[in-house]
Order: C-alpha cells, then structure tokens, then sequence
C-alpha cells in the first residue's frame, strides 16, 4: 500500500457558538493541512497519483475556505466550524473530487491550527 500526500493552508476566520471562552468570538487561524491518499496501484510510470492532480484537487477545496468567514460557509450552518469538523469537510470534498481516480481512496486530513495543536481525520 502506498500513501500519498501534500501539504498546504489557507487563512480563515471562524467562531465556535456555545464555546466557554475566547474562541467563542470571532478570531482567526493559519490553518496547515495534510490530505494523504492510498492507492495499492502504481500507473505505468509508477505513480499513485501525481502531486500535481492532488494539489489541484486540494487547494480548489480550500479555496473555499480561505479568507472567509468558515461560519458562513453552508456546511457550517448547523454545526461548528472547528478543526474536526473541517477536517472532516476536507475529507469528504477531496474524496468527491478524486472519485474519477479510481485507483486511490482519501486515507487521512490533517489540519494544524497552530504549530503544536491539530486533528487527524479518517474514515474509519
């Protein structure tokens, strides 16, 4: 098995409702991300999938995060905007576009708010 992945970030405000403390106010973050894919297949130039195509498919994913207001975003309506929940919007939006890649499946979304603090997410 073969995991691929890229690293990126964008910038966004968020604020979570109901939060005992400071993030309840809007503030915002610096987000680092990591998508890894998995893939048992190589093509014939022994490539899972190229960098470039996951890059693209990424950060068009996060273009529509970045320099918003993430509580405004429609996914966020009726739930926080916090790092789980976004890393979990990450996953399933890249596993939406990679579904014509066939050959790899999304395995885990990182995201870092700050340098010593994040989630992973997976499926399973």
């Amino acid at each position: 098995m073969f995991e691929i992945f890229v690293r990126t970030h964008f910038s966004a405000a968020h604020y979570l409702r109901d939060y005992p403390g400071n993030c309840e106010h809007l503030h915002g973050h610096n987000w680092d991300v990591e998508v890894f894919v998995k893939t048992k297949e190589l093509d014939a130039i022994d490539v899972g999938i190229d960098f470039k195509v996951l890059k693209r498919v990424v950060n068009g994913v996060l273009e529509e995060l970045d320099h918003t207001n993430i509580n405004d975003h429609p996914a966020f309506q009726g739930q926080n905007p916090s790092s789980e929940r976004i890393a979990q919007y990450i996953f399933g939006r890249v596993e939406q576009e990679l579904a014509k890649h066939q050959s790899v499946q999304v395995s885990k979304v990182v995201v870092c708010e700050t340098q010593n603090s994040g989630v992973v997410y997976t499926r399973h």
